[in-house]
């Protein structure tokens, strides 16, 4: 979506900035940062509340995880992957047909 401002830089030319890829990966990786930060701690008390005791440790495993890995919920993936498609929504070319197949394997994987 904010990739469309790049064309309001025939009028205005700080909207230039808008139209190179470098400007606009910093800004992705920024967004979803302050995504993750911002609804994260939510999403773990969610699924904290959800998953009850977290995922069942194998006893045969490495003893470290018998103690350190007990409680800890397990689809993380999902504030990983709500970040990544939240800012390639927003700074993204979305007149790019590889923008939505990309998209579209990446929560299919995701599922």
């Amino acid at each position: 979506m904010l990739y469309f401002l790049g064309q309001l830089g025939e009028s205005l030319a700080a909207f230039n900035v808008f139209r190179y890829i470098t400007f606009r990966t910093a800004g992705a990786v920024v967004t979803a940062l302050f995504f993750v930060f911002l609804f994260g701690p939510g999403m773990i008390a969610g699924l904290r509340i959800r998953q009850g005791r977290g995922q069942p440790i194998r006893e045969d495993g490495p003893q470290s995880h018998l103690l350190t890995k007990k409680g800890t919920p397990t689809m993380g993936g999902l504030m990983i992957l709500s970040g990544a498609v939240t800012s390639i929504l927003m700074w993204s070319n979305l007149a790019n047909g590889y923008v939505w197949c990309v998209l579209f394997v990446t929560i299919a994987f995701g599922a």
